[in-house]
């Protein structure tokens, strides 16, 4: 990977990653990664949104609990393998519960303001797009600054649940335009949680495209792991490049 910058956040540094089209100005993008950590994949998947004219910020939001070589696989782990996969997974859930309600919103204010003090980064509205916690993540980041005109959510992971603290409840506040791919069969993300974003995206007035991919596992996006459907993630860039392009416009 590319060296990283450093973020000061709530409670540390946060490791980034920066992927950009070139020496221009364009809007901005956050990124936020999965369970898995900030890693190629997750490098690849912003210089992909990079080519489309961005300048997109993946951090390392587990930077509570270390380095992003620290929470990430190690090099010898193949989580193509499914039994692999398993077991990294026994590592990588138990650290989504640590980040609470509190530590996310206290932490998207400087993330946002590193995102837009970048070289290159283009004044006016911002995107967000998150991936599995990070779903979570960029629904709360559109409730909670006015400047998030796109939001997207894949196999997302309790975006929409009964809790009082759950992050559709941001959408109040929300200005955003949004678009959500479900994983199929998603136990993280059950049909009544589906229906419940769905059912607060139009409460709230909000311009939203929503679906359930078929057949997508959770984790449909992600090339290193068992979990990869090609079908899933390349709607995902069809649909994620769509509304930034019509909502900030690059």
């Amino acid at each position: 990977m590319r060296p990283f910058i450093e973020i000061p956040a709530d409670e540390g540094t946060a490791e980034a990653v920066v992927a950009r089209p070139d020496d221009g100005a364009h809007p901005g993008v956050l990124l936020f990664m999965d369970a898995i950590g900030l890693r190629p994949r997750i490098e690849e998947m912003a210089d992909r949104i990079a080519s489309w004219g961005y300048v997109v910020l993946a951090p390392n939001t587990f930077y509570r609990l270390g380095t992003a070589a620290q929470t990430s696989p190690p090099s010898d782990m193949d989580l193509t393998d499914p039994e692999q996969r398993a077991e990294f997974g026994t590592v990588s859930i138990p650290r989504v519960g640590t980040l609470t309600q509190e530590r996310m919103e206290a932490d998207l204010p400087h993330y946002i303001a590193a995102l837009r003090g970048l070289d290159g980064v283009a004044d006016g509205p911002i995107g967000v797009t998150g991936y599995c916690m990070g779903a979570k993540f960029a629904t709360r980041a559109a409730g909670l600054d006015p400047r998030v005109a796109a939001c997207g959510g894949f196999h997302g992971a309790a975006i929409a649940t009964s809790d009082p603290d759950s992050p559709h409840r941001r959408l109040v506040d929300a200005q955003a335009s949004f678009v959500y791919g479900h994983a199929d069969n998603d136990g993280t993300n059950p049909p009544e949680d589906v229906a419940r974003l769905d059912a607060a995206l139009t409460e709230h007035g909000l311009r939203a495209r929503t679906a359930v991919y078929p057949d997508a596992p959770h984790g449909f996006t992600m090339s290193d792991t068992s979990s990869y459907q090609e079908a899933g993630a390349e709607r995902h860039f069809t649909e994620l490049r769509e509304l930034f392009d019509a909502t900030l416009g690059a």
